[in-house]
């Protein structure tokens, strides 16, 4: 008899305009990882998003993930079965990377906990989770809403970003009347390709609003919803990134025209909608009326990963 346990980890959006490598939301929309030690060997099942394209075996990015934190805990898994369960849109600027990497996390843990051999999950733990996670990723905009939900501000402190005190993050409430609307392209982006055209400096007045409107960017999110559309205004990406998704930037445009505060969802293509609740309608009817957009209501994820017994 193995050992078993299923994971949930929600889609994340990083940036949400000025908060650029640092804010992040998590999404209710969730993967879902179903995993079992087994005798030998290394099976990967995808359902849904990415099905027929990521690989079935180790190389997997859940099953390296698992297998990686399994080895450094001592625990020596002979075999290791995986159903993926995708509903995150992949390559999308959806964190959809970040997301495997913490359902890797989990996975190892919930196995080492099913064995007997974990702690409980508690601040320490998730702590981990983070570092891990940002260690892998690059960064811990996406990996810190993936891990605690809702919103979250990340950053790293010192030189040494192993250190388990080096990255860190906060969690604020979102206000309850705040809705996210997500507006999906069929086309994908590699974020190595949307890092690629951000200039080396800014001018210093960029800077200052940007930093400027980030400071506003909290109180509308946890306090102030009408004041998103003024809040979500930048100058250090998304108009830099504009030529990779000429589509992106239009619908942005028109969003925001109508006054609803429309950014980039990490590295994007998709677009990230951010309205009171009485305006959520309005993001359906502004991009079928710009044609070729899968419209996608995520209401914020309060809680982050989270793992039980049980395959």
């Amino acid at each position: 008899m193995g050992t078993a346990t299923t994971v949930r980890v929600p889609a994340t959006s990083a940036n949400l305009g000025p908060g650029f490598d640092a804010f992040g939301l998590a999404l209710d929309l969730h993967d879902e990882v179903r995993a079992r030690t087994v005798p030998s060997g290394v099976r990967v099942q995808v359902e849904g998003e990415g099905s027929g394209h990521l690989p079935a075996d180790e190389r997997h990015l859940v099953a390296r993930v698992a297998l990686e934190e399994l080895a450094a805990a001592g625990f020596a898994a002979s075999g290791l079965e995986l159903v993926c369960r995708n509903v995150i849109p992949q390559g999308r600027g959806l964190g959809s990377s970040a997301s495997a990497i913490v359902a890797g996390l989990a996975v190892a843990h919930g196995l080492l906990a099913a064995a007997g051999l974990g702690g409980q999950d508690g601040a320490p733990l998730r702590q981990r989770l983070l570092l891990e996670s940002s260690r892998r990723e690059g960064h811990p905009d996406n990996a810190a809403p993936a891990v605690f939900g809702g919103f979250t501000i990340a950053w790293t402190r010192g030189d040494d970003p192993t250190r388990p005190e080096a990255v860190c993050s906060v969690r604020l409430p979102v206000h309850p009347d705040v809705r996210a609307v997500v507006c999906v392209p069929d086309e994908q982006l590699a974020t190595s390709r949307a890092r690629a055209l951000l200039p080396a400096s800014v001018p210093h007045a960029d800077a200052a609003l940007t930093a400027g409107r980030a400071g506003l960017l909290v109180h509308a999110l946890t306090s102030a919803p009408e004041l998103l559309l003024d809040a979500t205004v930048e100058r250090l990406h998304q108009e830099q990134r504009g030529p990779a998704m000429p589509r992106t930037a239009s619908l942005l445009r028109v969003l925001r025209e109508r006054g609803l505060a429309a950014v980039v969802s990490g590295a994007g293509p998709s677009a990230l909608v951010l309205v009171p609740s009485h305006r959520a309608g309005e993001v359906e009817e502004v991009a079928v009326g710009q044609g070729g957009w899968r419209v996608l209501p995520a209401p914020v994820a309060q809680h982050g990963v989270s793992w039980s017994p049980g395959a």
